[in-house]
């Protein structure tokens, strides 16, 4: 089993960058694929992006295509995502995740509660 913590969350300004890392520990983390998520308050969790277990493909929301950009260091057991152009709409709890059954591909179709490991989870606040 994998233990997932996300770390570099914190508050920025409309069009800033922030930089988010996973790091996991325990056995497993880069043999599958792992995905962000964010939950807003008042709103149900998201997904935002995926990865394969290479690295090699990625998947994203429409609404952070083409800002932020997935990635993973396997030998260090690390996840990242890097977050460029934040807008307000961007604040939320940030998660990372791994789910072990199914392709990175299929992760914006799973039901949240239906997924596998989740990471506490570390906030976002973009003012305007």
């Amino acid at each position: 089993q994998v233990q997932l913590e996300e770390t570099g969350g914190g508050l920025v300004r409309a069009g800033d960058s922030l930089r988010l890392t996973c790091a996991a520990t325990g056995r497993g983390f880069s043999f599958y694929g792992m995905g962000w998520f964010r939950q807003a308050p008042g709103k149900d969790r998201e997904f935002v992006g995926a990865i394969s277990w290479s690295g090699g493909a990625t998947y994203y929301s429409n609404s952070v295509k083409g800002r932020f950009t997935i990635s993973r260091d396997n030998p260090k057991k690390e996840l990242y995502l890097q977050m460029n152009s934040l807008q307000p709409d961007d604040t939320g709890v940030y998660y990372c995740a791994q789910d072990r059954l199914r392709r990175p591909d299929t992760f914006a179709t799973i039901p949240p509660a239906d997924f596998g490991t989740w990471g506490q989870g570390t906030q976002v606040t973009v003012s305007s």
